[in-house]
Protein backbone atom coordinates (compact mmCIF):
# COMPACT_ATOMS: atom_id res chain seq x y z
CA UNK A 1 0.00 0.00 0.00
CA UNK A 2 2.87 2.26 0.70
CA UNK A 3 4.64 1.71 -2.55
CA UNK A 4 1.27 2.37 -4.23
CA UNK A 5 0.65 5.53 -2.57
CA UNK A 6 4.10 6.69 -3.31
CA UNK A 7 3.22 6.15 -7.04
CA UNK A 8 -0.01 7.95 -7.27
CA UNK A 9 2.62 11.20 -5.89
CA UNK A 10 2.89 11.97 -8.89
CA UNK A 11 -0.74 11.69 -10.03
CA UNK A 12 -1.74 14.17 -7.24
CA UNK A 13 0.58 16.68 -7.68
CA UNK A 14 -0.46 17.07 -11.55
CA UNK A 15 -3.85 17.11 -10.27
CA UNK A 16 -3.20 20.32 -8.18
CA UNK A 17 -1.21 21.65 -10.73
CA UNK A 18 -4.38 21.69 -12.68
CA UNK A 19 -6.98 23.19 -9.69
CA UNK A 20 -6.15 26.79 -9.04
CA UNK A 21 -6.06 27.66 -5.83
CA UNK A 22 -7.68 31.03 -4.15
CA UNK A 23 -5.60 31.69 -1.06
CA UNK A 24 -7.44 34.11 1.57
CA UNK A 25 -4.01 34.54 2.99
CA UNK A 26 -0.91 34.62 0.88
CA UNK A 27 2.48 35.72 1.23
CA UNK A 28 4.60 36.53 -1.62
CA UNK A 29 7.78 36.04 -0.31
CA UNK A 30 11.04 37.67 -2.46
CA UNK A 31 13.65 35.77 -1.85
CA UNK A 32 17.67 36.90 -1.93
CA UNK A 33 18.06 34.20 -4.38
CA UNK A 34 16.81 30.40 -5.06
CA UNK A 35 16.94 26.92 -3.10
CA UNK A 36 19.56 24.65 -4.37
CA UNK A 37 17.18 21.41 -4.80
CA UNK A 38 14.27 20.33 -3.42
CA UNK A 39 16.26 17.68 -1.65
CA UNK A 40 17.23 18.54 2.00
CA UNK A 41 20.15 15.89 1.81
CA UNK A 42 21.42 17.41 -1.60
CA UNK A 43 23.83 19.77 -0.07
CA UNK A 44 24.75 21.68 2.94
CA UNK A 45 23.35 25.13 2.32
CA UNK A 46 20.89 26.43 4.81
CA UNK A 47 19.11 28.99 3.29
CA UNK A 48 17.61 25.68 1.23
CA UNK A 49 17.22 23.51 4.47
CA UNK A 50 15.64 26.43 6.52
CA UNK A 51 13.01 26.53 3.06
CA UNK A 52 12.61 22.79 2.87
CA UNK A 53 11.44 23.20 6.79
CA UNK A 54 8.38 24.29 5.71
CA UNK A 55 7.69 21.11 3.61
CA UNK A 56 9.83 18.33 5.70
CA UNK A 57 10.06 17.94 9.63
CA UNK A 58 13.07 16.54 12.04
CA UNK A 59 12.38 14.32 14.80
CA UNK A 60 12.73 17.13 16.99
CA UNK A 61 13.16 20.87 16.34
CA UNK A 62 13.81 24.18 17.35
CA UNK A 63 11.45 26.48 18.97
CA UNK A 64 11.16 30.62 19.00
CA UNK A 65 13.49 30.76 21.81
CA UNK A 66 16.04 28.27 19.54
CA UNK A 67 15.49 25.19 21.94
CA UNK A 68 14.98 22.13 21.04
CA UNK A 69 11.80 20.64 21.24
CA UNK A 70 10.05 17.32 20.14
CA UNK A 71 8.73 16.99 16.58
CA UNK A 72 8.42 13.67 15.06
CA UNK A 73 9.45 11.95 18.22
CA UNK A 74 7.82 12.88 20.95
CA UNK A 75 10.24 11.63 23.81
CA UNK A 76 14.09 9.89 23.89
CA UNK A 77 16.10 8.45 26.19
CA UNK A 78 19.92 7.50 26.45
CA UNK A 79 20.25 3.92 26.92
CA UNK A 80 23.44 3.32 27.06
CA UNK A 81 26.69 5.46 26.18
CA UNK A 82 26.29 4.69 22.05
CA UNK A 83 22.54 4.56 21.99
CA UNK A 84 19.60 6.86 22.48
CA UNK A 85 15.88 5.49 22.06
CA UNK A 86 13.10 7.77 20.26
CA UNK A 87 9.41 7.30 20.33
CA UNK A 88 7.67 8.63 17.29
CA UNK A 89 4.91 10.38 17.43
CA UNK A 90 1.18 8.54 16.06
CA UNK A 91 -0.72 9.42 14.03
CA UNK A 92 1.22 11.65 11.59
CA UNK A 93 1.07 11.36 7.53
CA UNK A 94 2.75 12.44 4.65
CA UNK A 95 1.67 15.06 2.12
CA UNK A 96 0.49 12.05 0.04
CA UNK A 97 -1.40 10.04 2.55
CA UNK A 98 1.10 7.39 4.08
CA UNK A 99 1.26 6.84 7.61
CA UNK A 100 4.83 7.64 9.05
CA UNK A 101 6.39 5.03 10.84
CA UNK A 102 10.04 3.69 11.89
CA UNK A 103 10.55 2.61 8.37
CA UNK A 104 10.84 6.21 7.16
CA UNK A 105 12.75 7.30 9.53
CA UNK A 106 15.51 4.19 9.10
CA UNK A 107 15.41 4.59 5.29
CA UNK A 108 15.85 8.38 5.80
CA UNK A 109 19.19 8.03 8.10
CA UNK A 110 20.78 5.50 5.91
CA UNK A 111 19.86 8.24 2.91
CA UNK A 112 21.53 11.15 5.12
CA UNK A 113 24.54 8.88 6.13
CA UNK A 114 25.22 7.41 2.70
CA UNK A 115 29.22 7.90 1.19
CA UNK A 116 27.30 9.73 -1.34
CA UNK A 117 25.40 12.43 1.27
CA UNK A 118 26.34 16.01 1.21
CA UNK A 119 24.90 15.71 4.67
CA UNK A 120 26.60 13.40 5.99
CA UNK A 121 28.99 15.76 8.11
CA UNK A 122 25.51 16.68 10.35
CA UNK A 123 25.59 13.03 11.57
CA UNK A 124 29.32 12.80 12.63
CA UNK A 125 28.88 10.22 15.25
CA UNK A 126 26.43 7.97 13.90
CA UNK A 127 26.52 4.37 13.07
CA UNK A 128 23.19 3.13 12.99
CA UNK A 129 19.54 2.22 13.47
CA UNK A 130 17.64 -0.37 14.59
CA UNK A 131 13.68 -0.48 14.06
CA UNK A 132 12.30 -1.75 17.75
CA UNK A 133 8.32 -1.48 16.90
CA UNK A 134 6.63 0.59 14.22
CA UNK A 135 6.66 3.92 16.58
CA UNK A 136 10.35 3.35 18.41
CA UNK A 137 13.66 3.46 17.18
CA UNK A 138 17.42 3.59 18.63
CA UNK A 139 19.99 5.09 17.04
CA UNK A 140 23.28 3.71 17.67
CA UNK A 141 26.47 6.34 17.96
CA UNK A 142 30.08 5.10 17.09
CA UNK A 143 30.57 6.11 21.16
CA UNK A 144 29.65 8.89 23.48
CA UNK A 145 28.32 11.92 22.13
CA UNK A 146 26.57 14.64 23.65
CA UNK A 147 25.29 16.82 20.64
CA UNK A 148 22.86 14.30 18.59
CA UNK A 149 19.33 15.94 19.20
CA UNK A 150 21.25 19.26 17.61
CA UNK A 151 22.76 16.95 14.92
CA UNK A 152 18.59 16.18 14.53
CA UNK A 153 17.36 19.35 13.96
CA UNK A 154 17.76 19.23 10.43
CA UNK A 155 17.74 15.84 9.17
CA UNK A 156 14.61 15.55 7.07
CA UNK A 157 12.67 12.44 7.43
CA UNK A 158 11.38 10.81 4.35
CA UNK A 159 8.33 8.69 3.19
CA UNK A 160 10.13 5.52 2.88
CA UNK A 161 7.86 3.82 0.18
CA UNK A 162 7.80 7.59 -1.83
CA UNK A 163 12.08 7.16 -2.03
CA UNK A 164 11.65 3.04 -3.28
CA UNK A 165 8.65 4.01 -5.19
CA UNK A 166 10.69 6.97 -7.10
CA UNK A 167 13.81 5.13 -7.10
CA UNK A 168 15.47 7.74 -4.87
CA UNK A 169 16.69 5.41 -1.94
CA UNK A 170 20.65 7.66 -2.50
CA UNK A 171 20.88 11.69 -1.94
CA UNK A 172 21.38 13.74 -4.73
CA UNK A 173 24.46 15.79 -4.83
CA UNK A 174 24.14 19.82 -6.14
CA UNK A 175 27.77 19.82 -6.49
CA UNK A 176 28.45 16.79 -8.19
CA UNK A 177 25.18 17.94 -10.34
CA UNK A 178 23.40 14.41 -9.30
CA UNK A 179 19.83 14.99 -9.20
CA UNK A 180 16.86 12.66 -8.75
CA UNK A 181 13.00 12.53 -8.28
CA UNK A 182 13.70 14.46 -5.17
CA UNK A 183 15.55 17.24 -6.54
CA UNK A 184 12.25 18.31 -7.90
CA UNK A 185 9.21 17.25 -5.82
CA UNK A 186 8.33 16.77 -2.40
CA UNK A 187 6.48 14.04 0.36
CA UNK A 188 7.10 15.74 3.81
CA UNK A 189 5.16 15.85 7.11
CA UNK A 190 5.36 19.55 7.09
CA UNK A 191 3.24 22.32 7.98
CA UNK A 192 2.73 23.50 3.98
CA UNK A 193 3.13 21.08 0.88
CA UNK A 194 4.59 21.80 -3.09
CA UNK A 195 2.14 22.72 -5.14
CA UNK A 196 4.33 23.70 -8.05
CA UNK A 197 8.11 24.76 -8.51
CA UNK A 198 9.87 26.32 -11.69
CA UNK A 199 13.55 26.30 -11.10
CA UNK A 200 14.91 30.23 -10.75
CA UNK A 201 11.20 31.43 -10.94
CA UNK A 202 8.84 30.63 -8.45
CA UNK A 203 8.41 28.12 -5.75
CA UNK A 204 4.61 27.68 -4.47
CA UNK A 205 3.69 26.12 -1.15
CA UNK A 206 0.11 24.99 -0.04
CA UNK A 207 -0.83 24.53 3.48
CA UNK A 208 -1.07 21.53 4.84
CA UNK A 209 -4.82 20.89 5.95
CA UNK A 210 -3.45 17.07 7.87
CA UNK A 211 -0.57 18.85 9.81
CA UNK A 212 -0.35 17.23 12.84
CA UNK A 213 1.08 20.29 15.12
CA UNK A 214 -1.73 23.17 15.34
CA UNK A 215 -1.00 25.86 13.23
CA UNK A 216 0.36 29.41 14.82
CA UNK A 217 0.16 30.65 11.57
CA UNK A 218 -2.53 31.76 9.51
CA UNK A 219 -1.13 31.41 5.48
CA UNK A 220 -3.31 29.23 3.12
CA UNK A 221 -0.25 29.78 0.52
CA UNK A 222 3.57 30.98 0.39
CA UNK A 223 4.96 32.16 -3.18
CA UNK A 224 8.77 32.23 -2.99
CA UNK A 225 9.82 34.04 -6.25
CA UNK A 226 14.45 34.46 -5.87
CA UNK A 227 15.04 38.07 -6.96
CA UNK A 228 18.65 38.32 -6.75
CA UNK A 229 18.93 42.20 -7.62
CA UNK A 230 18.74 43.76 -4.66
CA UNK A 231 17.04 46.91 -6.70
CA UNK A 232 14.60 44.56 -7.83
CA UNK A 233 13.66 43.46 -4.17
CA UNK A 234 13.61 46.38 -3.03
CA UNK A 235 11.20 47.90 -5.89
CA UNK A 236 8.88 44.93 -5.36
CA UNK A 237 8.52 45.53 -2.01
CA UNK A 238 7.35 49.56 -2.25
CA UNK A 239 5.81 48.63 -5.18
CA UNK A 240 3.63 46.07 -4.03
CA UNK A 241 4.80 42.99 -6.14
CA UNK A 242 6.32 41.32 -2.99
CA UNK A 243 4.92 41.25 1.00
CA UNK A 244 8.24 40.18 2.30
CA UNK A 245 11.99 39.82 2.14
CA UNK A 246 14.38 38.22 4.47
CA UNK A 247 17.17 40.26 2.34
CA UNK A 248 16.63 43.83 2.84
CA UNK A 249 20.04 45.48 1.31
CA UNK A 250 21.66 47.60 4.12
CA UNK A 251 22.35 50.36 1.61
CA UNK A 252 18.39 50.45 1.90
CA UNK A 253 17.56 49.81 4.96
CA UNK A 254 17.10 53.35 5.94
CA UNK A 255 15.00 54.23 3.43
CA UNK A 256 12.95 51.33 3.37
CA UNK A 257 12.09 52.00 7.19
CA UNK A 258 10.94 55.61 5.90
CA UNK A 259 8.56 54.33 3.56
CA UNK A 260 4.78 54.28 4.21
CA UNK A 261 3.83 50.80 5.01
CA UNK A 262 6.98 49.21 5.23
CA UNK A 263 8.36 47.59 8.62
CA UNK A 264 12.15 46.51 8.15
CA UNK A 265 13.38 44.10 11.67
CA UNK A 266 17.26 44.16 12.24
CA UNK A 267 19.41 42.43 14.16
CA UNK A 268 22.92 40.40 13.87
CA UNK A 269 23.37 37.04 12.36
CA UNK A 270 24.81 34.32 13.62
CA UNK A 271 26.61 33.86 10.46
CA UNK A 272 30.37 34.65 10.19
CA UNK A 273 31.87 35.37 7.28
CA UNK A 274 35.19 34.56 6.59
CA UNK A 275 38.02 34.24 4.26
CA UNK A 276 39.43 30.78 3.64
CA UNK A 277 42.99 29.72 1.90
CA UNK A 278 44.32 26.69 0.11
CA UNK A 279 46.71 24.89 1.84
CA UNK A 280 47.76 21.79 -0.69
CA UNK A 281 51.20 21.81 -1.30
CA UNK A 282 50.44 23.18 -4.83
CA UNK A 283 47.69 25.64 -6.30
CA UNK A 284 45.72 24.79 -9.03
CA UNK A 285 47.78 26.42 -11.52
CA UNK A 286 50.77 24.43 -10.31
CA UNK A 287 52.72 26.99 -7.95
CA UNK A 288 54.36 25.82 -4.50
CA UNK A 289 51.46 27.52 -2.69
CA UNK A 290 52.65 30.21 -0.73
CA UNK A 291 49.50 30.47 1.98
CA UNK A 292 51.03 27.53 3.80
CA UNK A 293 53.69 30.35 5.14
CA UNK A 294 51.82 31.97 8.18
CA UNK A 295 53.43 34.80 7.44
CA UNK A 296 51.22 35.12 4.18
CA UNK A 297 47.93 34.66 6.21
CA UNK A 298 49.18 37.21 8.47
CA UNK A 299 49.43 39.75 5.89
CA UNK A 300 46.59 38.99 4.35
CA UNK A 301 44.94 40.13 7.87
CA UNK A 302 46.89 42.81 8.46
CA UNK A 303 45.73 44.08 4.55
CA UNK A 304 42.34 43.66 5.20
CA UNK A 305 40.67 46.79 7.44
CA UNK A 306 37.64 45.47 9.07
CA UNK A 307 36.51 48.60 10.81
CA UNK A 308 36.52 50.10 7.46
CA UNK A 309 34.58 47.22 5.41
CA UNK A 310 32.26 47.21 8.34
CA UNK A 311 31.64 51.00 8.47
CA UNK A 312 31.39 52.08 4.39
CA UNK A 313 30.76 48.79 3.10
CA UNK A 314 28.06 46.97 6.08
CA UNK A 315 26.23 50.79 6.97
CA UNK A 316 27.81 50.34 10.15
CA UNK A 317 25.30 47.02 10.31
CA UNK A 318 27.77 44.59 10.70
CA UNK A 319 29.43 43.23 13.52
CA UNK A 320 33.43 42.99 13.58
CA UNK A 321 35.08 39.48 14.43
CA UNK A 322 38.50 38.16 15.88
CA UNK A 323 36.97 34.87 16.00
CA UNK A 324 35.28 31.94 13.50
CA UNK A 325 32.41 32.10 15.79
CA UNK A 326 29.53 34.47 16.87
CA UNK A 327 29.08 35.22 20.88
CA UNK A 328 25.96 33.34 20.32
CA UNK A 329 27.41 30.12 20.09
CA UNK A 330 28.85 28.08 22.90
CA UNK A 331 32.35 27.72 22.80
CA UNK A 332 32.71 31.42 22.33
CA UNK A 333 35.81 33.29 24.16
CA UNK A 334 35.79 37.30 23.61
CA UNK A 335 39.85 36.60 24.36
CA UNK A 336 39.98 35.44 20.85
CA UNK A 337 37.38 37.89 19.64
CA UNK A 338 40.09 40.61 19.53
CA UNK A 339 42.14 41.47 15.72
CA UNK A 340 44.49 43.90 14.72
CA UNK A 341 44.39 47.20 12.97
CA UNK A 342 44.98 47.22 9.64
CA UNK A 343 48.67 47.86 8.73
CA UNK A 344 49.19 47.95 4.57
CA UNK A 345 52.96 48.42 5.52
CA UNK A 346 53.73 46.14 7.77
CA UNK A 347 51.45 43.41 5.43
CA UNK A 348 54.21 44.04 2.35
CA UNK A 349 57.14 44.09 5.33
CA UNK A 350 55.88 40.48 6.11
CA UNK A 351 55.20 39.55 2.26
CA UNK A 352 58.48 40.66 1.28
CA UNK A 353 59.99 38.62 4.49
CA UNK A 354 57.99 35.31 3.22
CA UNK A 355 59.45 35.97 -0.20
CA UNK A 356 56.41 36.84 -1.72
CA UNK A 357 55.95 40.30 -2.76
CA UNK A 358 53.70 41.20 -5.52
CA UNK A 359 52.10 38.08 -4.93
CA UNK A 360 49.42 37.14 -7.70
CA UNK A 361 46.16 34.89 -6.63
CA UNK A 362 42.58 34.64 -7.29
CA UNK A 363 39.74 35.31 -4.99
CA UNK A 364 36.81 33.17 -5.48
CA UNK A 365 33.57 34.86 -4.47
CA UNK A 366 29.78 34.68 -4.88
CA UNK A 367 27.52 36.87 -5.90
CA UNK A 368 24.49 35.73 -3.94
CA UNK A 369 25.06 34.12 -0.69
CA UNK A 370 26.43 36.74 1.54
CA UNK A 371 25.44 40.03 2.65
CA UNK A 372 26.29 42.73 -0.53
CA UNK A 373 29.38 40.39 -0.78
CA UNK A 374 30.18 41.36 -4.28
CA UNK A 375 31.28 45.12 -2.62
CA UNK A 376 33.05 43.44 0.22
CA UNK A 377 35.12 41.51 -2.50
CA UNK A 378 35.74 44.37 -4.47
CA UNK A 379 37.05 46.71 -1.51
CA UNK A 380 39.00 43.75 -0.31
CA UNK A 381 40.95 43.39 -3.95
CA UNK A 382 41.67 47.36 -3.04
CA UNK A 383 43.09 47.14 0.30
CA UNK A 384 45.16 43.70 -1.06
CA UNK A 385 46.20 45.46 -3.66
CA UNK A 386 47.57 48.26 -1.65
CA UNK A 387 49.43 46.06 0.76
CA UNK A 388 51.50 44.10 -1.91
CA UNK A 389 48.89 41.34 -3.51
CA UNK A 390 48.23 40.74 -6.53
CA UNK A 391 44.89 39.70 -6.48
CA UNK A 392 42.37 38.48 -9.36
CA UNK A 393 38.80 38.49 -8.42
CA UNK A 394 36.89 35.89 -9.46
CA UNK A 395 32.93 36.34 -8.82
CA UNK A 396 30.11 34.99 -10.29
CA UNK A 397 26.71 33.09 -8.77
CA UNK A 398 26.91 30.37 -5.92
CA UNK A 399 25.85 27.58 -8.02
CA UNK A 400 28.67 28.19 -10.36
CA UNK A 401 31.72 29.11 -7.84
CA UNK A 402 30.72 26.24 -5.33
CA UNK A 403 32.88 23.08 -7.73
CA UNK A 404 35.74 25.65 -7.32
CA UNK A 405 36.24 25.82 -3.61
CA UNK A 406 34.78 22.42 -2.78
CA UNK A 407 36.98 20.92 -5.00
CA UNK A 408 40.42 22.76 -4.15
CA UNK A 409 40.75 24.64 -7.06
CA UNK A 410 40.57 28.00 -5.35
CA UNK A 411 43.38 30.03 -4.09
CA UNK A 412 41.80 32.35 -1.46
CA UNK A 413 37.71 32.02 -0.87
CA UNK A 414 35.21 33.63 0.99
CA UNK A 415 32.68 31.21 3.46
CA UNK A 416 30.06 31.83 5.77
CA UNK A 417 28.95 29.66 9.04
CA UNK A 418 26.33 29.79 11.21
CA UNK A 419 26.74 26.37 13.26
CA UNK A 420 23.43 25.91 11.97
CA UNK A 421 21.90 23.28 12.94
CA UNK A 422 23.99 22.21 15.95
CA UNK A 423 24.07 25.79 17.01
CA UNK A 424 27.31 24.80 19.12
CA UNK A 425 31.36 25.55 17.65
CA UNK A 426 31.82 22.07 17.55
CA UNK A 427 29.89 22.64 14.16
CA UNK A 428 32.38 24.67 12.63
CA UNK A 429 35.25 22.53 13.92
CA UNK A 430 34.56 19.25 12.95
CA UNK A 431 32.73 19.98 9.68
CA UNK A 432 35.05 22.76 8.91
CA UNK A 433 38.69 22.71 11.03
CA UNK A 434 39.30 18.65 11.21
CA UNK A 435 41.43 17.38 8.79
CA UNK A 436 38.82 15.67 6.05
CA UNK A 437 38.48 11.88 6.67
CA UNK A 438 34.62 10.06 6.96
CA UNK A 439 31.97 12.46 8.05
CA UNK A 440 34.67 14.96 9.11
CA UNK A 441 35.91 18.33 7.45
CA UNK A 442 33.17 18.30 4.83
CA UNK A 443 33.73 21.60 4.18
CA UNK A 444 37.84 21.65 4.72
CA UNK A 445 37.92 23.16 1.53
CA UNK A 446 41.76 24.53 1.90
CA UNK A 447 43.03 20.50 2.55
CA UNK A 448 44.54 21.65 5.45
CA UNK A 449 45.13 18.94 8.45
CA UNK A 450 46.49 19.65 12.09
CA UNK A 451 46.75 16.43 13.95
CA UNK A 452 46.85 18.57 17.34
CA UNK A 453 43.73 20.10 16.69
CA UNK A 454 41.97 16.83 15.00
CA UNK A 455 42.48 15.37 18.43
CA UNK A 456 40.77 18.41 20.33
CA UNK A 457 38.13 18.05 18.23
CA UNK A 458 37.32 14.18 18.92
CA UNK A 459 37.87 14.53 22.62
CA UNK A 460 34.96 17.29 22.75
CA UNK A 461 32.64 14.95 20.69
CA UNK A 462 33.05 12.35 23.00
CA UNK A 463 32.77 14.45 26.40
CA UNK A 464 29.02 14.59 28.48
CA UNK A 465 30.22 17.04 30.65
CA UNK A 466 29.30 19.97 28.63
CA UNK A 467 31.86 22.48 31.10
CA UNK A 468 34.69 19.96 29.81
CA UNK A 469 33.71 19.56 26.10
CA UNK A 470 33.39 23.80 25.86
CA UNK A 471 36.77 24.21 27.12
CA UNK A 472 38.04 22.00 24.74
CA UNK A 473 36.39 23.65 21.92
CA UNK A 474 37.45 26.99 22.97
CA UNK A 475 41.19 24.98 23.09
CA UNK A 476 40.36 24.42 20.01
CA UNK A 477 39.32 27.54 18.35
CA UNK A 478 42.39 29.04 19.65
CA UNK A 479 44.45 27.10 17.70
CA UNK A 480 42.49 27.96 14.84
CA UNK A 481 42.92 31.47 15.66
CA UNK A 482 46.48 31.37 16.70
CA UNK A 483 47.70 29.46 13.13
CA UNK A 484 45.05 31.93 11.14
CA UNK A 485 43.54 28.80 9.52
CA UNK A 486 40.49 30.63 8.82
CA UNK A 487 40.65 34.81 8.85
CA UNK A 488 36.73 36.13 10.07
CA UNK A 489 35.69 39.00 8.88
CA UNK A 490 32.51 39.71 10.40
CA UNK A 491 29.00 38.47 11.22
CA UNK A 492 26.26 39.80 8.97
CA UNK A 493 23.90 41.70 9.80
CA UNK A 494 19.94 40.75 9.10
CA UNK A 495 17.13 43.10 7.63
CA UNK A 496 14.25 41.30 6.79
CA UNK A 497 11.38 43.96 5.35
CA UNK A 498 7.29 43.52 4.77
CA UNK A 499 4.63 45.44 3.76
CA UNK A 500 1.63 46.56 6.15
CA UNK A 501 -0.39 43.44 4.93
CA UNK A 502 2.04 40.86 7.27
CA UNK A 503 0.54 41.44 11.03
CA UNK A 504 3.82 39.35 12.34
CA UNK A 505 7.10 36.90 11.31
CA UNK A 506 9.52 35.91 14.03
CA UNK A 507 12.57 36.77 13.58
CA UNK A 508 15.70 34.82 15.29
CA UNK A 509 19.64 34.88 15.35
CA UNK A 510 19.62 31.64 13.05
CA UNK A 511 18.43 34.19 10.22
CA UNK A 512 15.59 31.33 9.22
CA UNK A 513 12.47 32.05 8.17
CA UNK A 514 9.48 30.61 9.89
CA UNK A 515 6.12 31.06 8.05
CA UNK A 516 4.69 28.26 10.37
CA UNK A 517 4.68 31.22 12.48
CA UNK A 518 4.01 34.21 10.42
CA UNK A 519 0.28 35.75 10.61
CA UNK A 520 -1.24 37.53 7.89
CA UNK A 521 -3.74 40.68 8.43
Amino acid sequence: MRLIKGLLAGVTAVAVLATPVWAENMIRWGGKRDIYSLDPYSYGDSYTIAFLNHVYEGLVRYNDKLEIEPALATEWEVVSDAVWRFKLREGVKFHDGAEFTADDVLASLRRVSHETSPLRGNLPAYKSATKIDDHTVEIELTGPYPLLLNDLTNIHIFDEGWLTANNSELPTDVSAQVEGFATFNTNGTGPFRLESRVPDSKTVLLKNDGWWDTPLHNLDRIEFTPVTSAATRVAALLSGEIDFTEEAPVQDVARLSAAPGVTVLERTDLRTLMVGFNRRDQLADGRDNPFNDLRVRQAFELAIDKDLLQKRVMRGKSRNAGTVVSPEIPGYDAALDEFPAADAARANALLAEAGHEGLPFTLICTTDAYVSEEDICNAMVSMLTRAGFKPTLDIGPTAVQTPKRSSGKADVYLIAWANEPMLDSYSILVQMMQSKTGTAGVFNWGGWSYPELDTLIVQASTEMDRDKRLALQTQALKMVKDDMIMLPLHQQPIAWAMSDKVESVVQLADNKVRHWMTRMK
